[in-house]
């Protein structure tokens, strides 16, 4: 696409946030006394992975917990690859974050007591020495995502736009002006139209890219758009090659993406075998409480052991109430398909979950190119390291969008909106009548991304997957270059993106280390470095033009 003529532009705004999970919508109530804020979500502002995260946030709470304990606890859980610096700024504000998020009205669960100030129930997850989860029963994404869109509803300095898809972002490429962002492109997709945003400043808040595998726990929205833009912008990634597969997803026709929450396994629930043998005391010292890695890892292994569909995840030990209490959500879904967990143990598979690496940021959640940030799990803190801990996911998008708001805030007044932007040109592109290729390539690359780029991983494997990456590279950098843009062509683009990067990440990496597992470098290298790509490095390719 060559965007020629300088226009005014359909929005203007003091901060564009691009997504509307708990990243963008907390980072826009902290802004929106001091700026105008326009929130850009892709889908309904109820959907995202925000809104189907079941487990809980985490934070001390506990007297007999500490923060040097949350601190250990995740550097464990990170393999040694963790930012020591960035996991001590987050667990050092996640009791704030999460006193925030309670200002706000989500209601965690409590602790019946009649001492005046609220005890909540907490939960124990996996790679956590304490307890210290706070939960809404088993549904507290759902619980924080309606409170703060409520909360983003009424304010009268927040603009929303649903069902938008971001194209890209404007920097010095498009504007020939100094190096920053300037604003975004943006497709409206009730009347299939490209349109223009100006912004002071823009956020990231796009969530994951675990779209890009056959089998995910993540709603259809988490495409890696906002890493692939950061990307084509000229940022830095960080750790791609560390995508988190959640070791039990429901294995069912009917909930190809429904979690069972790791609190399951806090609560007593035991993996086991098809004849009812556990496993998992075999794997690790900690057993169902090891780290996801170890956990996804062990299922994955029995499953081909035994060639097996499915390993299974048994709680009905525990007593009938108590599972209703505890895990409603997963009971009636269960229920309804005809699997009762107070009586019987659940079919589970691993499902890749989360985007551990992402956009190269500072703790003021800012990236490479000035004025623009990326909050959430579009970015890499150096909080996860190999592997994120449970619960940890929601702590970084509350912490990180506290950091960025205070940042921006004090940036406010010092930045002026650039009000000509080169407009979007589509004189020389058609409707397309090919939309069979773009549903064809991708199934390809999800089904080469589970297959080479899974759970284990070789050398070979990963060289075939670059080079198939390659091919769907030039095809679709032709499509987009000459047929109008749509949801999935939009998509496609970032998702073939986005796996180049993972893959990318992945040869670069000569060990196995937390999520990243190489059958052909089975060991740990002495030292643990993060692995970083720089868009420079491959400027030659099609993928990166904008």
């Amino acid at each position: 696409m060559q965007q020629l003529m300088q226009q005014k532009p359909t929005y203007e705004t003091d901060v564009l946030i691009i997504g509307s999970g708990a990243a963008g919508l907390t980072l826009a109530l902290h802004l929106a006394e001091h700026a105008r804020i326009l929130v850009l979500s892709k889908g309904p502002l109820t959907e995202g992975s925000t809104y189907y995260a079941q487990g809980g946030i985490a934070a001390v709470f506990d007297e007999d917990d500490s923060i040097d304990s949350h601190i250990d606890d995740t550097l464990v859980a990170g393999a040694g690859l963790c930012s020591r610096e960035a996991v001590e700024y987050t667990t050092q504000n996640a009791r704030a974050s999460l006193q925030w998020l309670i200002d706000q009205g989500v209601g965690f669960d409590q602790i019946d007591s009649n001492a005046g100030a609220p005890r909540y129930h907490l939960n124990r997850e996996g790679g956590h020495s304490h307890r210290r989860i706070l939960h809404a029963a088993d549904a507290t994404g759902k619980a924080v995502q309606t409170t703060l869109v409520d909360r983003v509803r009424q304010h009268p300095n927040i603009q929303l736009l649903e069902r938008f898809n971001a194209v890209d972002l404007i920097t010095s490429r498009q504007t020939g002006r100094p190096h920053a962002v300037y604003g975004a492109y943006i497709w409206n997709r009730k009347h299939e139209q490209v349109e223009t945003v100006a912004a002071k400043f823009v956020a990231l808040a796009t969530g994951g890219a675990s779209k890009v595998y056959q089998y995910t726990s993540n709603p259809d929205v988490a495409s890696g758009d906002g890493i692939a833009m950061a990307w084509r912008a000229g940022c830095r990634t960080a750790n791609m090659e560390f995508n988190q597969f959640h070791p039990t997803c429901l294995y069912h026709p009917g909930a190809q993406t429904f979690l069972l929450t790791e609190a399951l396994r806090g609560e007593g629930a035991l993996l086991k075998r098809p004849d009812g043998s556990r496993f998992m005391p075999e794997f690790h010292e900690a057993a169902e409480l090891a780290p996801r890695d170890v956990v996804a890892r062990a299922i994955d292994y029995e499953m081909k052991r035994l060639g097996a569909d499915c390993m299974y995840l048994d709680i009905s030990h525990q007593p009938a109430d108590f599972i209703k209490e505890h895990f409603p959500t997963i009971y009636e879904k269960c229920l309804a398909l005809g699997i009762d967990m107070t009586k019987e143990p659940l079919p589970v598979v691993p499902a890749a979950h989360y985007t551990c690496g992402g956009v190269v940021t500072d703790l003021h959640a800012q990236t490479d190119v000035p004025g623009l940030y990326a909050i959430g799990e579009v970015a890499y803190t150096g909080l996860h390291g190999a592997n994120r801990m449970a619960s940890n996911s929601l702590l970084e998008c509350v912490v990180f969008a506290q950091a960025a708001a205070k940042h921006i805030i004090q940036r406010l007044d010092k930045v002026q909106i650039t009000t000509q932007l080169p407009s979007w040109d589509e004189s020389k592109v058609n409707d397309s009548d090919e939309e069979v290729i773009i549903q064809h390539n991708w199934h390809e690359l999800r089904l080469f991304m589970w297959d080479y780029v899974g759970i284990v991983r070789t050398n070979k494997r990963l060289e075939r997957a670059l080079r198939r990456i390659e091919m769907l590279q030039h095809e679709i950098h032709d499509y987009y270059a000459n047929f109008k843009v749509s949801n999935n062509l939009l998509e496609l683009r970032n998702l073939v993106q986005v796996a180049e990067l993972i893959v990318r990440s992945a040869m670069e990496r000569k060990e196995s280390r937390g999520l990243h597992y190489n059958l052909d470098h089975p060991d740990l290298l002495p030292e643990a470095v993060p692995t970083l790509l720089t868009p420079a490095q491959f400027r030659t390719n099609p993928g990166n033009t904008a």
